[in-house]
């Protein structure tokens, strides 16, 4: 094995969880760019809580039950895939590792496990879908009214089959953590920026100089129809105006154009699930976007139950505060399909690019495996609200 095989792999031996992933990268990150994926708005309740609340329930297990032969498998639009978690969308995932979006993709793929790519990402998307057909796409619908229809156009030619609208974003959040730790957007030229990158070598030549030498300064790239500002650009947040006016007018408009599954993305008020029912949805995602926009909203566990009762016909899936493989069968266990993790994988391609992220898969499934094991479960359809126990009383 060579030098340059034998470090990434001399890390990884001392990843243990996915939490690890996180301690390295705040090691291996600028500060801004790290603070940025970290961080959350406000006083950080919702991130608290999206963690804390998987601690009110415990399992009831059985024994003595044959799980030698144990599946992981769950059907999502017709496709099986290997488990029951995949990547959430994230933004700007190319400042973290170099090319992000297509290396987190690919693992996906290679792992058979649903991946879906930000619109608010650096990479062009059809050279993403290129590299990972399975790719889903997720649409932050532009402020602008009639860039809403180019753009839909433009996934689906790009080859997507799988559309997913996030909602939750009618105004800008209170982010005060990214002030604090020097990110803006737009990225802002300084003293501090540039000591960030200097004091992080493999950061600034494995990612951002090797970006900006080969594929020249990042654009936000798949937010319209056409090409967006770059990162450094102070046209950045004319491009992100605010989407306070779009209404669910114009999520019927989008389901009457887009021909493949349509799920919605931010959902956490049982009416709304039932709105998402009346128009056409093909499936949710209960979603407090990681904490990220209103501090104080609920954690999706807490909801998914209600949620449930409202939307019968499609998968309802679920983020926020995923961390290890008891967490994604509590949420099965509850009702979700499947789940999704961002900040994990997020950090995994920051710390080892393509073979962190199979690590960081490897380990997530592996704990499913095990908790499956040590639950008396050999598949993920036989859990259900009788395996946990609710050890808390209701907030």
């Amino acid at each position: 094995m060579t030098q340059h095989a034998s470090k990434p792999a001399r890390i990884l031996s001392r990843i243990l969880s996915l939490d690890d992933f996180e301690r390295e990268a705040s090691r291996r990150l600028p500060r801004p760019i790290f603070g940025y994926v970290s961080g959350a708005c406000e006083d950080c309740h919702s991130l608290r809580a999206n963690r804390s609340i998987f601690a009110d329930y415990e399992f009831v297990p059985r024994v003595l039950i044959d799980i030698s032969r144990r599946s992981q498998e769950v059907e999502l639009f017709g496709h099986t895939y290997s488990a029951p978690f995949g990547m959430a969308p994230m933004g700007i995932t190319a400042m973290s590792a170099y090319r992000g979006d297509v290396v987190l993709a690919e693992a996906a793929q290679r792992a058979n496990i649903p991946a879906i790519m930000s619109g608010s990402s650096l990479i062009r998307m059809e050279e993403v879908v290129q590299a990972a057909p399975n790719t889903w796409f997720q649409a932050y619908l532009p402020g602008k009214v009639e860039q809403i229809a180019p753009l839909i156009d433009r996934v689906a030619a790009a080859g997507f089959k799988t559309l997913v609208v996030t909602v939750d974003t009618a105004s800008s959040a209170n982010r005060e953590n990214n002030v604090r730790t020097g990110f803006s957007t737009p990225l802002r030229p300084s003293l501090r920026l540039a000591w960030d990158g200097v004091s992080h070598p493999r950061w600034l030549f494995g990612t951002f100089l090797k970006t900006l030498l080969r594929h020249g300064m990042p654009h936000f790239e798949n937010s319209f129809a056409t090409r967006g500002a770059p990162i450094m650009s102070a046209n950045v947040m004319r491009d992100f105006s605010t989407r306070g006016h779009l209404s669910w007018q114009h999520v019927k408009e989008i389901r009457a154009r887009w021909k493949g599954p349509m799920v919605i993305k931010g959902i956490l008020h049982p009416s709304d699930a039932a709105l998402a029912r009346q128009y056409g949805m093909d499936g949710l995602i209960v979603s407090n976007h990681g904490g990220r926009q209103l501090d104080g909203a609920t954690s999706p566990l807490r909801v998914l139950p209600q949620i449930l009762e409202q939307f019968k016909d499609g998968p309802v899936m679920l983020d926020s505060g995923v961390r290890r493989g008891s967490d994604v069968l509590k949420a099965l266990a509850l009702g979700a399909r499947c789940v999704f993790l961002g900040r994990p994988f997020n950090y995994a391609a920051a710390v080892g690019g393509p073979a962190g992220i199979d690590h960081a898969i490897s380990l997530l499934e592996q704990e499913v495996s095990r908790n499956m094991a040590l639950m008396g479960v050999t598949g993920v359809g036989q859990l259900s609200p009788d395996c946990l126990i609710h050890v808390t009383s209701p907030r």
